[in-house]
């Protein structure tokens, strides 16, 4: 009764007109932000932090809280539409969603994206009302060694994400790992791998990397074959899914809310590392007529339903323990402080209409996106309708300002070009690039947290196993790993016992 009762009040607050008003604000901007890449949730609110100051806590945080989870919804349409990820999260969904949309189905892709996140910012939104304090408090139990071999679990899983060999994607995750930790050492200050080039004192950012790879390098596949491409864009099918697809869709779903929700709640990047490892999983598990990776739709289903779900169970640790799992938590967190409320446990006694309100305003978002977004399908799809020779150079100019305006530094868009000739030359030669992606993204949290294990242990490297969730998450790393290599040196010993054979 007493859910019922929170959940009444928070409905009460969220949906007067003035909260409705923030509410929509929010996921208009979520959404804009997420299709341009290069500027991203964090950005935009730490922008619009000084205006917050101006409104009561609840409008505020409706605000910033819509533009964060509207923009994993508007992230997946670029990813879809011209396979350039319009935040970290959307990475994945750029390669099934991509093909999709070559294959005409851009508006079955879209519209699964949509429902998805429907769906997963749903269930969220009840775990954080049912389980908000108990899951905040499970989360306190990952220490950084539990986090160093949770992120090498979401390394190795990443290896599936490739059509090719488990060894051409491990290559992919080192050098994606290399390339995060280019610029300033935060602990010393030391310059590595720079090159002597002031420019890089600050790392390589993922938007250069992102829209250079799957932007520009695809640009470059195209052009080099464009009688394919013009082929595939000619022919557009239905905008909704079929039957048969939302049948396909259910368990993705259901999973990718499942691994969402759970890791929304630990520090880290856990947006991005849900779609990931909601890929993965689909890769394993999913039995449609299509293979995951060939443009199949529980390879957007799982990742869209994980990240968005995610995005919002992040929320949990922040409003009831006060600890920012992402920047733009942390940037919530401040938001709360310049309002005089300091987030913790006491929130939700202290503010029951503040912590219900923003839930219940979660759920709403949800819907007013799914609103916004439908809609907008067939005019999304129908950009595929116009001539490469036309559309190529406006990608071009789009992602060239984009990343401008981001950086105003004429490197980065040296870089997005360099980055563009890699991602090209890494498919000419079946490389795939969405495991050096990952291994970009969470380079610098696999660094900081293996340091931080070690200054706490005092150098000592066995508290990786010491600890049981640690041991445990290394040891399903290794079987993992053991599991995908295994298949490959059974291939390569029939190739030589067949050898003699066939001479």
């Amino acid at each position: 009764m007493d859910l019922i009762a929170n959940l009444g009040l928070g409905f009460a607050a969220a949906l007067s007109l003035q909260n409705l008003l923030y509410c929509l604000i929010g996921a208009v901007l979520g959404t804009a932000i997420g299709v341009l890449p290069g500027i991203g949730a964090t950005a935009t609110i730490a922008l619009l932090l000084p205006i917050t100051f101006t409104l009561e806590p609840l409008p505020a945080l409706i605000m910033l809280a819509g533009i964060y989870y509207g923009s994993q919804y508007g992230g997946s349409t670029t990813a879809i539409l011209v396979k350039i990820p319009g935040e970290g999260s959307s990475v994945v969904t750029a390669i099934d969603g991509y093909k999709m949309a070559q294959q005409g189905r851009a508006g079955v892709a879209l519209a699964t994206a949509a429902l998805g996140s429907l769906f997963a910012g749903t269930v969220a939104t009840f775990l954080i009302a049912l389980f908000a304090v108990p899951l905040s408090y499970l989360a306190l139990k990952f220490g950084a060694p539990e986090y160093f071999s949770l992120i090498v679990l979401g390394l190795v899983a990443s290896t599936m994400l490739g059509s090719g060999s488990v060894t051409k994607a491990l290559c992919m995750i080192v050098i994606g790992i290399m390339l995060s930790v280019v610029g300033t050492d935060i602990y010393t200050g030391a310059r590595r791998l720079t090159f002597g080039f002031r420019e890089l004192a600050e790392g390589i950012s993922f938007v250069a990397i992102s829209v250079g790879i799957f932007g520009l390098g695809e640009i470059i596949r195209n052009l080099d074959a464009p009688q394919g491409r013009e082929l595939h864009m000619s022919r557009i099918e239905g905008l909704f899914p079929s039957k048969a697809d939302l049948k396909l869709m259910v368990a993705p779903v259901l999973r990718g809310s499942a691994i969402g929700s759970f890791l929304g709640i630990l520090p880290g990047a856990g947006a991005t590392l849900s779609s990931f490892a909601s890929y993965a999983m689909e890769k394993r598990l999913a039995r449609g007529p299509v293979k995951v990776g060939d443009g199949a739709i529980e390879g957007v289903a799982g990742p869209e339903s994980a990240n968005n779900a995610a995005a919002q169970t992040s929320f949990i640790p922040m409003l009831t323990l006060g600890l920012p799992g992402n920047p733009v938590m942390a940037l919530m967190i401040g938001a709360l402080i310049l309002q005089g409320i300091r987030p913790g446990p006491d929130v939700i006694t202290s503010n029951p209409e503040l912590f219900w309100g923003l839930i219940a305003s979660m759920w709403i978002g949800n819907i007013m996106l799914v609103i916004l977004n439908l809609p907008m399908i067939g005019i999304w799809v129908r950009l595929l309708l116009i001539p490469y020779k036309y559309l190529f150079p406006a990608i071009v100019a789009f992602c060239i300002t984009g990343v401008y305006a981001v950086s105003l530094s004429t490197v980065e868009v040296w870089l997005v070009a360099g980055f563009g000739l890699l991602g090209y030359f890494l498919v000419r030669f079946a490389f795939e690039p969405a495991p050096l992606l990952m291994g970009f993204v969470l380079g610098p949290l696999l660094e900081e947290q293996f340091r931080r294990a070690l200054v706490i242990s005092r150098g000592d490297a066995t508290v990786f196993l010491s600890r049981p969730i640690s041991a445990m998450l290394l040891a399903v790393s290794a079987l993992a790993l053991v599991l995908m290599v295994l298949p490959m040196l059974r291939r390569k010993r029939e190739d030589v016992f067949q050898e003699p054979d066939s001479i």
